[in-house]
């Protein structure tokens, strides 16, 4: 098992598109693997690579029983909206109703670089649509109108967790130091 620190909300790295996986290899599938570990131990219903400081095209889900992941995603969103509460590990405790499509289709890749097409209605979809946004550096606070935003930011500054210092952040000993090229 492989908890990683989750990154909160002021960090850059959640602000910052991730790039698209080109190796699917051993590393990647390690990060899956950390993925999956990390987010289950917080617990949540998703996790992507950039909250735990990885600035890869990576997510994975636990939705309705359903564990999963999937790799450079792709969304046909449905023009039909829901309205519901939504959270995210990198905002602790912080929960806001958030606009987003009723239902989507995802496709993408498994870590084995397989093509992989999830659909998802509800949760799922709001699940699909919340990290597919870590990766394009997009915050659920981000979709929110503005009076609902400025109740979420008022909420965020109140927080216990708000101003902490992040985790350390350790240079790559590769020469490409942990990107794709």
């Amino acid at each position: 098992m492989s908890i990683k620190d989750i990154r909160l909300f002021g960090d850059p790295v959640l602000r910052t598109p991730a790039i698209e996986v080109v190796d699917f290899d051993k590393e990647l599938r390690q990060l899956v693997s950390d993925l999956t570990d990390t987010m289950m131990d917080a617990p949540g219903a998703g996790l992507a690579a950039p909250q735990i400081g990885v600035g890869l095209r990576v997510f994975t889900y636990f939705v309705d029983g359903e564990l999963g992941h999937l790799i450079n995603p792709t969304l046909d969103l449905s023009e039909e909206l829901q309205d519901g509460e939504e959270g995210c590990l990198s905002f602790p405790g912080i929960y806001f109703d958030t606009p987003r499509s009723l239902s989507v289709v995802a496709k993408g890749f498994d870590q084995y670089g397989e093509p992989v097409t999830l659909e998802g209605s509800e949760l799922m979809a709001r699940c699909i649509q919340h990290e597919t946004d870590h990766l394009d550096g997009v915050l659920f606070i981000d979709r929110m109108d503005r009076e609902q935003r400025k109740h979420a930011m008022k909420a965020i500054r109140d927080a216990a967790w708000a101003g902490q210092q992040g985790p350390v952040v350790k240079v790559s000993p590769h020469p490409t130091f942990g990107k794709g090229l």
